[in-house]
């Protein structure tokens, strides 16, 4: 069987092209590209590039496809499933792509399903233990979490389906990323405040969702913050450079190479919310199988997450405190992980 895999977020595109005798069998992968996004009006004609790019190069057209999207996924009242890009303009439907492009099986998911699938996939150099936790003998695998902050926010949960010895790993989709933010202390309400009166670093003006503070754009929103705060330490050639790069990129690398203080502000900031959000997700779903943290963020500021700053915020939940330091916490280092669990996915149709 011929498969294929996608992964779209709101920046880039990963496809991916795999074969295999069946899903018990290891997959081999025959092309793979990374589109930017924004490049293309509509996902069909970014498809149609890459199914025939990998047609000149000889590789056999796929057959079952799975595509992951960053976005909400509904099955509307003719029986089709629809799925709209969050921060792209793209809706693709499964019975249009499937009809265009032949496919005998196609399904779509939310991004952060995938990534919870890819899970299974990973080995143990791929996954880096933040906080060990403590494992206590359980008739069945307990839920897990997965979060993850890059263009935007994803969430997902994971529950056990089956027996101990045959089951597996089932994934729930999550919006959660736009909730309303919920500040911790003083210091989150003041940011909170802030964002409340630049209507336009946020989603919706009047509204403060995780999104505007947990994602790239977050990251930056609490950079402005801080810029506000202590207009002082503002360094003109540092301004300019978010203006003409990708300012989130611009503000951690910064602050992890000790560059400019409010970017490191900014950061430590970011860390802090990432945690406790992590920790809230994990305390709403119980997840005492485990949270991991993925995303496209997270690896490039991995020195930060494996701190006690990370796991202060995420343990500081009141009389849970105790709880919350049982729970296993591991951060995801593959970028690929989405893309590995669509393929899975796609080897079950």
């Amino acid at each position: 069987m011929t498969l294929l895999a996608g992964d779209i977020g709101g920046t880039k595109t990963l496809l991916q092209i795999a074969a295999g005798p069946s899903q018990h069998t290891p997959l081999d992968v025959l092309y793979e590209r990374n589109y930017s996004s924004a490049d293309y009006p509509v996902f069909d004609e970014l498809l149609a590039d890459f199914l025939a790019a990998a047609q000149q190069a000889g590789v056999p057209k796929p057959t079952l496809a799975c595509i992951a999207v960053a976005g909400p996924v509904m099955r509307d009242s003719q029986g089709d499933t629809l799925a709209k890009v969050t921060n792209l303009p793209w809706v693709l439907s499964t019975k249009r792509l499937a009809a265009q492009f032949t496919f005998k099986q196609l399904r779509l998911m939310n991004d952060f399903q995938a990534v919870g699938y890819g899970l299974e996939a990973l080995t143990d150099d791929e996954l880096l233990t933040l906080q060990r936790g403590e494992a206590s003998p359980q008739p069945l695998p307990l839920p897990r979490v997965v979060i993850g902050a890059g263009t935007g926010l994803g969430q997902g949960l994971l529950l056990w389906r089956g027996d101990a010895d045959s089951g597996y790993y089932d994934v729930l989709a999550s919006e959660g990323g736009h909730c309303e933010f919920a500040p911790a202390n003083a210091e989150q309400l003041d940011v909170a405040a802030f964002l409340l009166r630049q209507p336009g670093l946020t989603k919706q003006p009047g509204r403060v969702c995780v999104e505007d503070v947990l994602s790239g754009h977050g990251l930056v929103n609490l950079y402005y913050y801080f810029a506000d705060r202590y207009p002082g330490q503002v360094n003109g050639a540092f301004t300019q450079a978010m203006a003409e790069r990708d300012a989130a990129a611009v503000v951690s690398e910064a602050a992890l190479r000790a560059e400019d203080p409010l970017a490191e502000h900014a950061l430590d900031l970011f860390v802090a919310i990432y945690a406790g959000q992590a920790g809230n997700l994990a305390l709403t779903c119980l997840a005492l199988g485990g949270v991991f943290i993925a995303g496209g963020i997270a690896p490039k500021i991995r020195s930060r997450l494996d701190s006690a700053l990370f796991l202060q915020a995420f343990q500081n939940k009141g009389p849970m405190t105790e709880l919350m330091k049982k729970i296993p916490v591991k951060l995801v280092t593959n970028p690929q992980v989405g893309l590995k669990g669509a393929l899975r996915v796609a080897s079950r149709l």
